[in-house]
């Protein structure tokens, strides 16, 4: 309907320049988050057929029941791939950051064939559907919510400092009871950071729509989301499950 105060027959309604910039920045914002949690998701499906097909093989149990330094590469190579991504990611080519972050889900599926090992089938897929639960709710409060997560951003990171300390000195000591802590606050921590890297990953598309960065930022957020899923998967599984 035209602008009553418009003079002229037949012009734009007022604003209209202004809802259509806006139209066209939701639908951008849209298929930038879709791409992100399709390679999200992809990389967890990823991940979990190449667990299942290296414990099918029998292979996992021959690699991390017995001695020898593969199954410790094994172990150490996805947080070599998060490394390489994080500090070099912004002199790759899309492709190769692509490439590297298909490395990584696959790497990542080596590693996590380690729970099948431990953990009965009905406590790995409990596990999961409630991580999957609690992510999916999570990271809609994140994409819908107008609070700034800004500063629970950073005494999160903080938190996960601890918790790596935590874990790293447990090692050591070997205490249940502190076993226990560090699952229930490690499940806080990787919720807490659902939320906020999904606000941070809606907020970036501003800065990189339209631009050479905007693939980059995609998949280095699709990584930061696949790590705080597998962590949070992780540490519920770590807290509830049952072992074989």
């Amino acid at each position: 309907m035209a602008n009553w105060s418009d003079p002229r027959p037949g012009a734009a309604p007022f604003g209209a320049d202004s809802a259509a910039r806006a139209g066209a920045f939701d639908a951008g914002l849209r298929r930038y988050m879709l791409s992100v949690y399709n390679y999200m998701l992809s990389g967890v499906l990823l991940s979990g057929i190449v667990a299942l097909g290296f414990v099918a093989s029998g292979m996992a149990a021959q690699v991390f029941g017995g001695p020898g330094l593969l199954k410790w590469v094994i172990s150490f190579a996805p947080l070599g791939f998060v490394f390489g991504m994080s500090f070099g990611g912004s002199r790759m080519s899309s492709g190769a950051l692509q490439a590297m972050f298909w490395g990584f889900a696959v790497a990542m599926g080596l590693s996590l064939s380690t729970i099948f090992l431990v953990y009965s089938p009905i406590a790995i897929a409990q596990a999961f559907f409630a991580a999957s639960a609690a992510f999916g709710g999570l990271s809609l409060y994140g994409y819908t919510t107008n609070r700034n997560l800004s500063a629970m951003g950073t005494f999160l990171m903080m938190g996960l400092v601890g918790l790596i300390v935590a874990s790293l000195l447990n090692l050591f000591f070997h205490s249940g009871p502190l076993d226990l802590v560090i699952s229930f606050v490690g499940v806080l921590i990787f919720a807490g950071l659902t939320a906020y890297d999904t606000q941070r990953t809606k907020s970036l598309y501003a800065q990189v729509a339209g631009t050479g960065a905007e693939q980059h930022t995609i998949i280095m957020s699709a990584l930061s989301l696949y790590l705080d899923f597998i962590n949070m998967f992780l540490f519920i599984l770590r807290l509830f499950g049952s072992r074989n």
